[in-house]
């Protein structure tokens, strides 16, 4: 017999999976591509909703491995680098 940590266990592993799911069901909803998942809403358990899959995707795939664009940095680099002594966001200088 199993214990009842391990049914707690198993049942809060289901709901997680559904939970995310549910939540890409959405999104893919409310951007209008959520055609195909309707029959199939489990697609969605390790499948984002909004990726469409195309490596060289301009939106999808790294800018280090698209051949399409000039610069190499990510978004997330290209913040890090930014002068810290500029304002940003429309703060203004003290």
């Amino acid at each position: 017999m199993s214990k009842d940590e391990d049914k707690i266990k198993h049942s809060t592993r289901l709901h997680k999976a559904w939970a995310v799911i549910k939540r890409q069901l959405k999104i893919a909803k409310l951007a209008g591509v959520h055609q195909k998942y309707i029959n199939q809403p489990h697609r969605l358990a390790k499948h984002h909703a909004l990726d469409c899959g195309v490596s060289n995707c301009p939106m999808c795939a790294s800018p280090r491995h698209n051949k399409t664009t000039k610069d190499k940095l990510t978004t997330q680099e290209k913040r890090l680098f930014q002068d810290i002594d500029k304002p940003h966001h429309g703060l203004k200088d003290e």
